[in-house]
């Protein structure tokens, strides 16, 4: 399922500032992971704001790469297929259910998607856009192995067919998402994204995160979160539209347009109370 012909490996590089191998090695495939997880935010703006989210690689790179905006999943993982593609990896995206938040649904529904990327033969699942959980660094198909990463410690499952991928948090195991070995084809994506971005939980709720280095930052609505591992998280709410601003543009390094329906949007999320 090609998502374009190819990315703009220059524009992308300069905007992760990657600057090493471009051999499609676990090397090169780790340090894209981190890279792309620091420089690019999840956040949906869009969404919130009722802006159509699109999808061709066109419009994906004019608003990651060269608008400095961010994205949710659909975005993310298709920028970076794209570009894994044109550095000649083997890449397969398949349709996941979030667990993350829906434990108790009986069956979420599928509004995510993830990535397998080959390297020497081995299988890695590989997700740029889970928010304030997304793994940071590629991590092998393995049922039952521990894997750590530059931030947490991840674990994935498999239970017949379905792969189940996992987080430790203070010392527990927390369920993020399952998905099938089953590839995922550009028009059932665009299902997804339209059923994603036009109604439920992300129109309603402002979600913008960052993975730095050592460090993770979350915003939900107008709580900002700031995480290190192995400490207590540090968290204050945002009280004003221009403080939201200037969060995202500091923190958060997102350079937002010129849209009257953001600066509406930030008054009334700082207007809800935080309990």
């Amino acid at each position: 399922m090609p998502v374009a012909l190819e990315a703009n490996i220059d524009a992308y590089f300069e905007r992760i500032g990657f600057a090493g191998s471009i051999a499609p090695s676990l090397e090169t495939l780790g340090q894209l992971c981190a890279l792309h997880a620091a420089a690019i935010p999840y956040e949906t703006l869009d969404p919130v704001i009722g802006a159509p989210v699109r999808l061709d690689l066109a419009n994906l790179q004019q608003k990651l790469l060269f608008d400095r905006r961010g994205g949710y999943c659909f975005e993310h993982n298709l920028l970076l297929k794209a570009v894994l593609e044109t550095l000649d990896f083997e890449v397969q995206v398949h349709p996941s259910r979030v667990i993350w938040g829906h434990e108790e649904e009986a069956e979420p529904p599928l509004r995510h998607i993830v990535l397998t990327v080959e390297s020497a033969g081995i299988s890695y699942l590989v997700d740029a856009g889970f928010g304030g959980q997304t793994p940071t660094a590629p991590l092998r198909m393995r049922s039952g192995l521990e894997q750590a990463t530059p931030l947490e410690r991840f674990r994935l499952g498999e239970r017949d067919g379905v792969w189940i991928l996992e987080i430790e948090i203070s010392g527990s195991w927390r369920v993020l998402y399952d998905f099938t070995p089953a590839t995922c084809e550009m028009d059932q994506i665009l299902r997804m994204n339209e059923a994603a971005s036009s109604s439920g939980f992300l129109v309603d709720n402002l979600l913008v995160a960052r993975a730095e280095r050592t460090r993770r930052l979350a915003l939900f609505n107008r709580r900002f979160n700031t995480h290190v591992p192995g400490e207590p998280s540090v968290e204050r709410n945002i009280a004003t539209a221009a403080e939201m601003r200037e969060l995202l543009a500091g923190p958060f390094g997102m350079q937002l347009p010129a849209d009257p329906r953001i600066e509406a949007a930030f008054e009334r999320i700082c207007r809800v109370d935080v309990t």
